[in-house]
Parts: structure tokens; C-alpha cells; sequence
């Protein structure tokens, strides 16, 4: 099948990303740019405070960090190249670049969804079980959650990405795309894709549909401890501690399911490029931004290290 597949696969694939708008790619170049420069800095800035301040040193602001790591390098694994693929004639990726692409952004896209999970566990453990909070989230137990959401969505890459290199493509080498994801290639294959189209299905229910039932069912168990609460500012207390994250599933969620829960062979990509972009590039940029502006822990984090800064001071330093 290797054998096939080689024989098959182009040198080069050549993404058309919007160059059926060229108007609009000086502006989207811009504007990605400026995404991505906002991404980096952001999401930095949350790992740098949740590593520095012993205060964020808990295992929300861990997963936190985790989700800040996840985003810097999913963007990066797509925007630099669709950067280029902006600025110049030259709409091309080599077959290896696609294939480095394809892995990487499969892999952490799928991380991202279970760690979202793995979050709204930690808030339930936090505000259903107030009392119990340190016992049940302890740091091997934060770890061991951080590292099978990692290898979860690395076996899910192997797997599904592998299967799809493995489709003689028979020279078909132009994506109607910005990115190179398993749909698209998939679109390209000259043979029958039933197996792909199953295997993704299957995982897009493993990966996708039960993390987001399983946030689904902590929110609705925080929901009901939320209103047993009598005084007001306990309910806000405990509203503005989920409302961050509660923000950032609604943005991730709501654009991937559009883009894997579909059809291979849907047209439907074609008007999913702008929601695509969106997902790659703003999410990950609005992330760190909601939970800045959210979240009085971080702002307060921020102040200290710039006072501590400013007044060249040696910030107080802790594990995790």
C-alpha cells in the first residue's frame, strides 16, 4: 500500500486558500499577522504568569497553561505557512510540508478538545466538591489528565492521519483550501475513502462528541450547585469562575464541529474557509484575551510581575 501511495502522492500540492479573491489577500495578511503576533503574546504572557506567580500555581491555571502551549503551537503549525501562501504567486506546501502540517495540527487540535473536557472536570471538582477540591485534583492526578489528553489526540493523529497518507492520490495535488487537513486530502484520493470516512467519524465521536457531552454533564451539575447557592455573590462568585472557560468551548466547539462533522466529499469546505480561519487564527488569539479580561487571578498575577519588575524585585517562584 506504501508502495502505492509513494507512487501516487504529488511532490508539491498546490493551496488555492482564497486566491479566487486576491483582493482580499493583502488584508487577510494583515490581519493574520495580526492575529498570530496577539496569539503569541497572549498566550505567552498566561504561560510565563502561571509558571512565575506561586498564587496561579493550582490545577486550573496548569490546565490553563496547557491550553495556552496547545494554541501557540496549533497556530504556528498552520498561519506561518498560510502567511506565505498570502503574501506572494506562490500557493504551493511540499508533500512533506503538507504531511508535517497534516500531523501536528490533527494532533493538537484533538488534545485541545479533550483538554477542554479535562477543564470543566476540574471546575465541577472545584465548585461541587468545594471541600474535597484538593484531595480529588492533586498534581498526579492534573498530570496524568494533561498527559492523556497529549497522547490522546497523538494516537487519534497516528491513526487517522496515517490511513489517509496511505490514499493513492493519483496526482491530484490542488487543495481547495488554506491548510492541509484529513477531509481535504481525503477529497483528493482516486480510490474509494468509506474506511477514512468511518475511522473519522468514529474518532470525531470519541474526540469531539463525548469531551463535549462530558462538559456538557459538568456544567449541568454545576448549574444546579450554582443555584442551591443562597446569597448572590457566592452565585456570581462561582458564575465568573466557569464563565471563562464556558466562553472559550462555545468558540472552539461551535467552528470544529462544522468543519469534521460532515461529509468528505461536501462541498460545504468551500464556504468553510473563513469559519476554518477562524478556528486557526482568532480563536487561539481571543482565548487568552477572555481569560485576561475575565479573570481577577490573572490581572492581578499581571500586576504583581510588572510591580515586581519595575521595582527589581525577584518574583516568588513555585512548582506546579
Amino acid at each position: 500500500v506504501m508502495e502505492i501511495a509513494n507512487a501516487s502522492s504529488p511532490e508539491v500540492f498546490v493551496l488555492l486558500g482564497f486566491s479566487s479573491r486576491p483582493s482580499l489577500e493583502t488584508i487577510l495578511f494583515v490581519l493574520v499577522l495580526g492575529f498570530y503576533v496577539v496569539s503569541l503574546l497572549g498566550n505567552g504572557t498566561i504561560i510565563l504568569v502561571s509558571c512565575l506567580d506561586v498564587h496561579l500555581h493550582t490545577p486550573m491555571y496548569f490546565f490553563l497553561a496547557n491550553l495556552s502551549f496547545l494554541d501557540i503551537s496549533f497556530t504556528t503549525s498552520i498561519v506561518p505557512q498560510l502567511l506565505v501562501n498570502l503574501w506572494g504567486p506562490q500557493k504551493t506546501i511540499s508533500y512533506g510540508g503538507c504531511m508535517v502540517q497534516f500531523y501536528i495540527s490533527h494532533w493538537l487540535g484533538v488534545t485541545e478538545c479533550v483538554l477542554l473536557a479535562v477543564m470543566s472536570y476540574d471546575r465541577f471538582a472545584a465548585i461541587c466538591r468545594p471541600l474535597q477540591y484538593t484531595i480529588i485534583m492533586h498534581p498526579w492526578l492534573c498530570l496524568s489528565l494533561a498527559f492523556i489528553s497529549w497522547l490522546g489526540g497523538l494516537i487519534n493523529s497516528m491513526v487517522g492521519s496515517t490511513l489517509t497518507m496511505l490514499l493513492p492520490l493519483c496526482g491530484n495535488n490542488r487543495i481547495d483550501h488554506f491548510l492541509c487537513e484529513m477531509p481535504l486530502i481525503m477529497q483528493l484520493a482516486c480510490v474509494d475513502t468509506s474506511l477514512n470516512e468511518v475511522e473519522m467519524y468514529v474518532a470525531s465521536f470519541i474526540f469531539v462528541v463525548l469531551p463535549l457531552g462530558l462538559i456538557l454533564v459538568s456544567y449541568g451539575h454545576i448549574a444546579c450547585a450554582v443555584l442551591k447557592i443562597s446569597s448572590a455573590e457566592g452565585r456570581r462568585k462561582a458564575f465568573n469562575t466557569c464563565s471563562s472557560h464556558v466562553a472559550v468551548v462555545a468558540l472552539f466547539y461551535g467552528s470544529i464541529i462544522f468543519m469534521y462533522l460532515q461529509p468528505a466529499k461536501s462541498n460545504s469546505h468551500k464556504r468553510g474557509k473563513f469559519l476554518a480561519l477562524f478556528y486557526t487564527v482568532v480563536t487561539p488569539m481571543l482565548n487568552p484575551l477572555i481569560y485576561t479580561l475575565r479573570n481577577k487571578d490573572v490581572k492581578k498575577a499581571l500586576r504583581r510581575l510588572v510591580l515586581e519588575k519595575s521595582c527589581g524585585c525577584t518574583g516568588t517562584r513555585g512548582h506546579i
